[in-house]
């Protein structure tokens, strides 16, 4: 395939990985479309792909959304990449109201893409017909795709414009992504939580990403965040939550770890200055987990001692 490949300065490229399926992702396939033709390449089989990103990192690649292909391109093989042209981006630069591959080939070659193989397991092996098909198509459109979308950004005279874009959103993809521990826990609907109870979904949350990397599965296949949700506040309500899908250990280090779910109350004077008198300030009381700010209160100055527990425990 280099040989063919080396002949054309313009690739389209995709990718699939099995994130759905395993919590250490990994890429199962790479698309190419080049020459009128189709291509699937399997970097789970036993071969030196070096030589491909090489000539990648030469050619201009054409990608649906070049974020998360690119970074796991490069992290699966280093791949160095000097051009891109994002068809995303592209459809934003035309003012185009929706920016997804289906809808894209919809508008342009009146062509409707087939569904259901999104959430496949693409680290299947052999690949399903089906699936084979599926992937193909993610591809087979970008580079016609391309050169409408080329030929009206220059008619607009929006090009240099694009080319930029397409230069930041490249460079954004070699900024690397640490996940803040203290924050994962926040999923969505956490933010409205009363502090104990986020205190527990947080001792919940990790106990969950633990399971989930000792069994290299998606968290979601350990528990729902939604479920998640509700089981700390059943816990805050006095309840112990049963999730029956759970193996008995793992039910146990669930219950465990949101019974140690602890909450410590500091009182903490705010500096905006001392009233008129000179002695009374206002305060606050902040709700603290290891060390982690779950929420602040307001607090009536002074609360000292015996006051302070009796005004931790009402909030």
């Amino acid at each position: 395939m280099l040989p063919r490949l080396r002949q054309f300065d313009r690739v389209a490229v995709d990718t699939e990985a099995d994130s759905l399926h395993c919590y250490f992702e990994k890429l199962c396939l790479i698309q190419l479309t080049f020459d009128s033709e189709d291509m699937l390449v399997d970097p789970l089989a036993p071969l030196d792909l070096q030589p491909l990103c090489t000539a990648l990192a030469e050619r201009e690649i054409v990608l649906q959304g070049m974020d998360f292909d690119l970074r796991l391109l490069r992290r699966s093989f280093d791949l160095p990449v000097g051009e891109v042209f994002d068809t995303v981006i592209a459809a934003r630069m035309l003012g185009l109201g929706e920016f997804s591959l289906a809808a894209l080939v919809q508008q342009y070659f009146d062509v409707t893409l087939a569904k259901g193989s999104q959430k496949a397991n693409w680290a299947r092996r052999p690949l399903p017909a089906t699936m084979e098909a599926y992937a193909k198509n993610d591809t087979r459109y970008l580079l016609p795709l391309a050169a409408k979308m080329e030929e009206q950004m220059r008619a607009l005279g929006r090009m240099e414009w694009f080319r930029q874009s397409c230069q930041r959103a490249l460079e954004q993809t070699l900024v690397s992504r640490e996940r803040d521990p203290d924050d994962a826990w926040r999923i969505g609907g956490s933010g409205t939580l009363p502090p104990q109870t986020g205190a527990v979904l947080r001792a919940i949350w990790q106990w969950r990403d633990r399971e989930a990397q000792q069994a290299d599965r998606p968290a979601f296949h350990i528990l729902q965040n939604s479920a998640m949700i509700e089981a700390a506040k059943q816990f805050v309500a006095g309840q112990t939550p049963d999730f029956r899908h759970l193996s008995e250990r793992r039910r146990r280090g669930f219950v465990e770890a949101a019974r140690d779910a602890k909450v410590e109350a500091r009182l903490v004077p705010v500096d905006d200055g001392a009233s008129e008198d000179g002695h009374r300030r206002r305060y606050e009381v902040r709700l603290e987990m290891d060390g982690v700010l779950l929420g602040r209160h307001s607090a009536p100055p002074p609360v000292r001692g015996e006051a302070l527990r009796e005004y931790r425990a009402s909030v």
